[in-house]
């Protein structure tokens, strides 16, 4: 399940909405909107995020935070290492091969490393109140997804 998927089942269930008439609202098959809540399909489009948001009816600061996780929802990530040093090429293929091996524990602790780096650009799903909500609602986080290096 991607980040996206999560917020959009969860948003979905707490409602009491349907996933056939969400369907049917953005224009898509039941079955696509299902793989994409599961992280079966790539980022949604920006019309489809567009559309998520109107069917919700979410604005300002939720509407940011659904677009960020959007855009941080590639189930097929490629890192390119080429310009780095040795031990960040090294850290990529293992990260590659381990992360669906990775406890729960262990991937919060990775989240809060890369939190802590400050890197420029949008922060990484799972940060300390992301991951609150997803204990709390009790959905599964673990994120099997396949990294080219």
């Amino acid at each position: 399940m991607t980040p996206f998927g999560e917020k959009v089942r969860r948003l979905r269930r707490e409602r009491g909405l349907l996933l056939k008439d969400m369907a049917a609202h953005l224009g898509v098959s039941s079955a696509y909107l299902s793989a994409l809540e599961r992280g079966e399909r790539g980022k949604p489009s920006w019309a489809l995020i567009q559309g998520t948001l109107q069917y919700f009816h979410i604005i300002w600061d939720e509407a940011d935070e659904l677009v960020r996780l959007a855009d941080l929802s590639d189930p097929k990530v490629k890192i390119d290492t080429a310009a780095t040093r040795p031990d960040v090429t090294l850290l990529a293929n293992r990260l590659a091969r381990e992360i669906a091996n990775l406890s729960p524990e262990d991937t919060n602790r990775m989240l809060t490393i890369l939190d802590k780096a400050g890197r420029h650009g949008p922060k990484a799903p799972g940060t300390a109140g992301d991951r609150a909500v997803s204990a709390r609602s009790g959905e599964n986080t673990n994120q099997e997804s396949t990294q080219e290096t």
